[in-house]
C-alpha cells in the first residue's frame, strides 16, 4: 500500500516538471526567427535614342513641310507678318525648288532608302513612313483641285481658300510636333497618319 502514494508523488512530480518545461522552456519553433529575405534591387534600364536616329527622323519631316508651304499663300497674303516668320527658310526652299523633280527624288529616297532599309532602326523607319504618308495626303487636295476647277471667285474659290488655310495650319503643327518629339527622342503619333504608317513597317 505504501507504493501507491510513491507512484502518485512521482507522477505528480513528472507533471509539474513537464508544465514548468512548457512555460519556461518554449519549443524551438517559437524561438527561431524567420529567415531573412534577400533584398533584390531592380534597376531600370534606360536606352536613349541615338542622336543619328533622332536627326534622320527630324529631317524626314521637312519633306511634307516644304511641300505644304504652297497651301499658306492665302494666309501670307492676308497676314503679311505671318509670312515674315518663314523668311529664314527661303534660301533652303529656293534651293529645294531649284533641283528638278526634287520632291519626287526626296520622296523615293526617303521611302526606298530609309523606310525599306532594314539597316535603320524601327524608330527611324516609322518616322520616315509617317513623313511619306503625310506627304502623300498633302498631294491629294491638289489633284482634287485640278479635277473640280473651283475658279478664282464664287463659293468654290472660298471653299478652296478655307481648305488651303486648314491644310497649312495642320501641316505646320504636325511638323513642329514631330520635329520636337524627334529631337527629344520620343515617338510622334500624327492623327490620320500614324496608323497607316505603322501598318507599313
Amino acid at each position: 500500500m505504501a507504493s501507491i502514494p510513491l507512484l502518485r508523488l512521482s507522477a505528480t512530480a513528472n507533471l509539474i516538471s513537464s508544465r514548468s518545461a512548457l512555460f519556461h522552456d518554449p519549443p524551438k519553433f517559437i524561438r527561431t526567427a524567420p529567415p531573412k529575405r534577400s533584398s533584390t534591387i531592380t534597376r531600370m534600364s534606360y536606352n536613349p535614342t541615338p542622336a543619328t536616329d533622332r536627326l534622320i527622323s527630324a529631317v524626314s519631316y521637312t519633306l511634307p513641310f516644304f511641300n505644304s508651304l504652297q497651301y499658306g499663300r492665302f494666309l501670307f497674303l492676308q497676314y503679311p507678318p505671318l509670312g515674315s516668320l518663314f523668311d529664314p527658310l527661303l534660301p533652303l526652299l529656293s534651293l529645294y525648288r531649284s533641283i528638278p523633280y526634287a520632291s519626287f527624288v526626296a520622296f523615293f529616297a526617303l521611302y526606298l532608302g530609309v523606310v525599306r532599309n532594314p539597316a535603320f532602326s524601327r524608330y527611324v523607319r516609322f518616322n520616315a513612313m509617317q513623313a511619306v504618308t503625310l506627304d502623300v495626303l498633302l498631294v491629294l487636295p491638289l489633284l482634287l483641285q485640278r479635277v473640280l476647277s473651283p475658279g478664282r471667285s464664287g463659293l468654290g474659290f472660298r471653299v478652296m481658300v478655307w481648305a488651303y488655310n486648314v491644310l497649312f495650319v495642320f501641316s505646320v503643327l504636325c511638323f513642329v510636333y514631330s520635329f520636337v518629339c524627334c529631337v527629344l527622342g520620343r515617338t510622334p503619333y500624327l492623327p490620320f497618319v500614324a496608323d497607316a504608317a505603322g501598318r507599313q513597317i
